[in-house]
């Protein structure tokens, strides 16, 4: 059997007193598809952050395809693609202005790259569009 795709053992944050995540497990495996749900302040981005390698765990360990988020983020970094719900794409470019920049974040600079996603996610025609003018779903 295969190992874990994410890895999580009693990983926790504490942000001074305040305990943001406390000693949760769980594992991902190859195929499955998870949903990490939970009300406000409940410490899903602060365990997400924490798996990307943004944030140190104050204690516990996790792996995320095979990598140690603390000691390899940045190889967990360069392999996983995040989008949190309050996006951070900028409404004053356009679609291609953005991708172009997100892209060059993670050293995508292949111009005919950019153009291809473009056309993947059915933007072809809208590269010139200011994002804000696109509709949520889009964005």
């Amino acid at each position: 059997m295969s190992l874990p795709v994410i890895y999580v053992e009693n990983l926790t944050r504490r942000f001074g007193d305040f305990v943001a995540v406390d000693h949760i497990n769980f594992e991902v495996n190859k195929g499955e598809i998870v949903g990490y749900l939970g009300p406000n302040g409940s410490g899903k981005t602060t365990t997400i952050r924490m798996l990307l390698g943004l944030l140190t765990p104050s204690e516990g360990e996790a792996t995320v395809l095979g990598y140690d988020v603390y000691r390899q983020s940045e190889e967990v970094r360069s392999r996983v693609g995040y989008m949190s719900q309050k996006f951070a794409i900028y409404d004053d470019l356009t679609t291609y202005e953005n991708l172009t920049f997100y892209g060059g974040v993670y050293g995508i600079t292949d111009k005919t790259r950019i153009k291809e996603t473009l056309e993947l996610v059915g933007l072809t025609g809208h590269e010139h569009t200011l994002t804000r003018d696109l509709s949520t779903g889009w964005r």
